[in-house]
């Protein structure tokens, strides 16, 4: 039986091991290249009466990126891209929130990569909740966001001998994730 949205106020943390934020881009002009981050941690705070009032924070370790080809994460990891040893960080941090219809959001803020911070709107549905067999509290959120990789100072590109680029400048973010309730 799930909990309804009203008794659900409270602090909650990513659970890591449930959760994935991940990436898609365009390769080629042809397909795409999906990726995500392995090592990142995030707060809520949730206000199931007054969504208004709830907010959110994620921090994600740029060189904890993966797309299944070492080689590939190796360059994105570069200057040419997300520069993790300089900015090993990548944040977001929520400025609003506002409920769009039963279960949907929308929750605005600040997107900081490479010392770059851009305020974006990411459309998120609740999708649930659950008592695990520890006894704990947790929710289900999935989301996505369309940037330019450009807004964030990230246009290293290749162009293509038949024409277009080598690395689309649309990055869609995806979020799939699961929060544990903390009070």
């Amino acid at each position: 039986m799930t909990t309804p949205l009203t008794q659900l106020t409270g602090s909650y943390v990513l659970d890591p091991a449930h959760t994935r934020i991940g990436f898609v881009a365009r390769h080629a002009m042809v397909t795409k290249v999906r990726g995500a981050f392995k090592e990142f941690e995030g707060t809520a705070q949730l206000d199931g009466a007054d969504p208004a009032r709830s907010s959110a924070t994620v921090s994600i370790k740029a060189d904890s990126i993966d797309t299944g080809n070492e080689q590939r994460d190796g360059h994105l990891r570069t200057n040419d891209f997300l520069d993790a040893p300089n900015y090993p960080l990548i944040t977001f941090v929520s400025t609003g929130v506002e409920q769009r219809g039963e279960g949907e959001f929308r929750v605005h803020g600040d997107l900081t990569i490479k010392e770059t911070t851009r305020s974006v709107t990411i459309d998120v549905e609740y999708t649930g909740n659950a008592r695990d067999p520890y006894g704990n509290l947790r929710v289900g959120l999935e989301g996505s966001v369309a940037i330019s990789r450009k807004d964030f100072g990230i246009t290293w590109n290749a162009a293509l001998e038949g024409g277009g680029v080598l690395v689309g400048d649309k990055v869609v973010l995806e979020f799939d994730v699961s929060a544990i309730k903390q009070d």
